[in-house]
């Protein structure tokens, strides 16, 4: 959309960064007319939704995270930040002739690697090189433990990956579901006749289906942020 030079570099702003923008400003404009004027003592419609976000991540970072209060509120802003972009920037995919952020393969890993390599950061800040005994497990039998050695720093390695992909390819298997039978459907309403009345069972298909994918979106944003909460877990109480 706006091509972007500086030096030998190329960062253009693209239909991705305007849509994560929008997201952002829709959450941020939530938030203001929710606190304006101090919020009402009965709340609105927008002001309980706004508030039940805010109690269901509280209680969401103290299941998945253990330890004392005061090290799991450090995670709080995080898991909450991630749970209110992931709930907004999916829906707003479902709207016609929008932009879907989460649909594209190299979004969705950027965000999961950013997560993964915070989260790596404090597991050293609070370990030192200890950190590094999550590759052996208490209670792992010794002829086990060369290949635990080897296997779980691969599988430590590979939740930055499987948390982008896991997003990506839901999003995307849905949103071409839809855009085949939508396809389908306008092709035999075209056509007029017999198949012009056939065409209403794919057009309810495309009803079912569009229902079915805002009925993803809800749910990816929550598994996006549960496995959040449960890497730093790991990061701060290993194994």
């Amino acid at each position: 959309m706006i091509p972007i030079h500086i030096g030998n570099l190329y960062f253009p702003f693209t239909n991705s960064s305007l849509f994560m923008l929008l997201t952002i400003g829709l959450v941020l404009l939530l938030a203001h007319f929710v606190t304006l004027n101090g919020g009402h003592s009965v709340p609105n419609a927008w002001q309980s939704f706004a508030e039940m976000i805010h109690d269901f991540v509280p209680n969401l970072v103290n299941e998945q995270i253990s330890g004392a209060s005061s090290v799991k509120q450090r995670f709080f802003p995080l898991i909450y930040v991630t749970f209110t972009f992931s709930s907004f920037r999916n829906p707003i995919g479902m709207i016609p002739y929008s932009f879907t952020v989460t649909s594209h393969s190299i979004i969705t890993p950027g965000l999961s690697f950013s997560l993964f390599i915070g989260i790596t950061i404090v597991g050293f800040q609070t370990h030192g090189l200890h950190f590094f005994s999550f590759s052996l497990p208490q209670g792992v039998p010794l002829p086990l433990a060369p290949f635990s050695v080897l296997l779980e720093p691969i599988s430590y390695c590979f939740r930055a990956l499987s948390l982008g992909i896991r997003l990506f390819a839901n999003m995307m298997a849905g949103h071409s579901s839809v855009k085949i039978l939508s396809g389908f459907a306008r092709t035999m309403l075209s056509m007029g006749g017999i198949p012009y009345l056939a065409q209403l069972a794919p057009f309810f298909i495309v009803f079912a289906s569009t229902g079915s994918e805002l009925g993803v979106a809800i749910p990816q944003a929550y598994v996006s942020t549960i496995l959040p909460c449960i890497y730093p877990n790991d990061a701060i109480n290993l194994h």
